[in-house]
């Protein structure tokens, strides 16, 4: 039975709320926004929630993913000054990071590709 989407969000912001508590209870400075994504694998991972309870509203929030960054931009755009002064250094670390995402990226999808198979293949 799918679930509704209001439903659907009301789990991803319980999600949200509780990251950012356990985030400000944490001895050291820990993002928020990792520690929901953290907490929303184990959530996952345990089967205590499932993708097809969120798919619609997670569909529906990629689909305008675009959005969520209009307030960083401007946010960029109020400190240019301080943007500028750094262009080199930003430039080289993004040129230099940005393959080794890709390839940390490819491997760690593969790796659970194979994982996955193995679970499939003991399931038989």
């Amino acid at each position: 039975m799918p679930v509704p989407i209001l439903s659907q969000l009301v789990v991803i912001f319980c999600v949200y709320f509780a990251s950012e508590g356990l985030s400000a209870l944490l001895p050291i400075p820990f993002p928020a926004s990792v520690m929901g994504m953290v907490v929303l694998l184990l959530l996952l991972w345990t089967k205590l929630l499932k993708p097809s309870q969120l798919a619609e509203t997670s569909s529906f929030l990629l689909d305008q993913i675009q959005l969520f960054f209009i307030p960083h931009c401007v946010g960029i755009l109020k400190y240019l000054d301080v943007v500028m002064g750094s262009l080199w250094a930003i430039l080289l670390i993004s040129i230099l990071t940005t393959p080794l995402v890709f390839f940390v990226t490819g491997h760690v999808v593969q790796l659970t590709m194979k994982w996955m198979r193995r679970g499939k293949e003991a399931l038989e």
